[in-house]
């Protein structure tokens, strides 16, 4: 079995640091903090650039020299309001100060000096709806290929309604064949509302040579080397996901499972 999902380790402080030895992939970075008011934590980004997502809480964030203030301002990442994030290039360093109880995701990727520390969000990310039916999820498009904000990393925010699917009909994006599809290696940091829940993910690749379905809890992560990846929140239970992406090739191009792209065809009609 790969080892693709991987549970929170305690509930303060660093609780996720997915690298890209411990993955076993090349560009992806992934890790959390959670912190208690007044608490400090401080990295620096070496060869890696870095966003910093404020997924709920208030941080004083100071980085590449900077001061930025006090981010952050819903409590619960349900509430769905854009998030407060700063851009942080290569070789440089960041540190952050718990204003309130809060929670810190840190995405990174390899840097190629082509960009400044700047705020990213709230302003500029607009809570957009995607898909039909019981495939209606919600979108904050963070650092997505329509903002040239970053060398290599693709990030965003998703909220799946109660009984709905997403990232479905399935999709991947494996190959280095621009422009038919690019080459993106892909985290989930999941959270469930309520947090009792659970969501499934499914990973899986069309010769079945992969093929892992999940029971996520609030706080996992997944991991998304290749292959196909849809997840589901069963009815009663609402989810959010945080997704990091990041390849030789800063666009996202995607193919769908033949199998089901029928579903894609028929909705975009």
């Amino acid at each position: 079995m790969a080892n693709l999902q991987r549970k929170p380790q305690g509930t303060s402080g660093k609780v996720h640091d997915v690298t890209p030895a411990s993955a076993g992939w090349t560009y992806v970075g992934f890790s959390l903090y959670r912190l208690t008011a007044g608490e400090t934590v401080g990295e620096q980004t070496f060869d890696r650039e870095v966003i910093l997502v404020v997924v709920e809480g208030k941080v004083h964030l100071n980085g590449a020299g900077q001061d930025w203030g006090v981010l952050g301002d819903r409590m619960n990442v349900f509430e769905k309001t854009p998030p407060h994030c700063l851009y942080l290039p290569g070789d440089s360093s960041w540190t952050a100060t718990a204003e309130t109880d809060c929670c810190l995701a840190v995405c990174s990727a390899p840097a190629m000096e082509g960009h400044l520390a700047q705020r990213l969000g709230p302003e500029g990310i607009e809570l957009t709806p995607r898909g039909k039916g019981a495939n209606t999820r919600f979108v904050n498009n963070i650092a997505m290929e329509g903002r040239d904000v970053a060398d290599s990393l693709l990030v965003t925010e998703v909220f799946t309604p109660p009984g709905n699917w997403s990232s479905y009909p399935s999709h991947r994006h494996d190959e280095d064949d621009f422009p038919r599809m690019t080459f993106l290696e892909e985290s989930y940091y999941h959270r469930v509302n309520p947090e009792q829940g659970f969501a499934i993910q499914r990973v899986y690749t069309e010769d079945g040579s992969l093929d892992e379905t999940m029971t996520v809890k609030n706080h996992d992560v997944v991991l998304v080397p290749r292959g196909h990846h849809p997840c589901a929140a069963p009815y009663g239970y609402e989810l959010y996901y945080l997704n990091v992406m990041a390849g030789p090739l800063r666009k996202w191009r995607f193919e769908n499972d033949p199998d089901h792209n029928w579903i894609y065809e028929r909705d975009s009609l």
